[in-house]
């Protein structure tokens, strides 16, 4: 009976652990829309389809970032939710593409180095749901995504 009652309590223990990680409430990503396709920062590691990788060495960057203090100096600039109450959300469909961030080493991986020095890509983020680094992987893995028409095939 003992041996019953100690499966017994590990079991809620053990779905706790298993799930404990999930959202049951679906939030809200920092995502980007292109056209019809939506970039969005994926909520598990196996949903990503690009992993972006960070790295505090220019040289062993792939792509360079430069945060800009101006709007105007910028590439890419986000400024969600200025005087909003609300977040921007992006729709997501068979067309949406997930990244994630990573601290793996991957073939082929794009390697992000942020600075406020010279860069290949210019961002400005004000934003109280974006941080510079999902803003920074959103558009470099929005830049790597094949574009549907090079995927499509005759």
């Amino acid at each position: 009976m003992s041996r019953f009652t100690i499966f017994a309590s590990v079991i809620p223990l053990i779905l706790a652990a298993l799930f404990g990680h999930a959202d049951p409430v679906p939030q809200m990503r920092p995502c980007i829309t292109i056209g019809d396709t939506s970039v969005q920062i994926a909520a598990t590691p196996w949903q990503s389809q690009t992993r972006i990788r960070f790295t505090d060495d220019s040289r062993a960057a792939t792509v360079r970032v430069q945060v800009v203090d101006r709007a105007e100096a910028a590439d890419f600039a986000i400024a969600d939710d200025i005087g909003t109450g609300e977040p921007a959300s992006c729709a997501v469909n068979a067309a949406t593409r997930f990244i994630g961030i990573t601290t793996a080493v991957e073939p082929a991986q794009p390697v992000v180095y942020l600075s406020r020095e010279s860069g290949d890509l210019r961002i400005f983020v004000q934003s109280r749901t974006f941080a510079l680094r999902d803003a920074a992987a959103l558009i470099v893995g929005a830049m790597e995504s094949p574009s549907p028409l090079a995927t499509a095939s005759l």
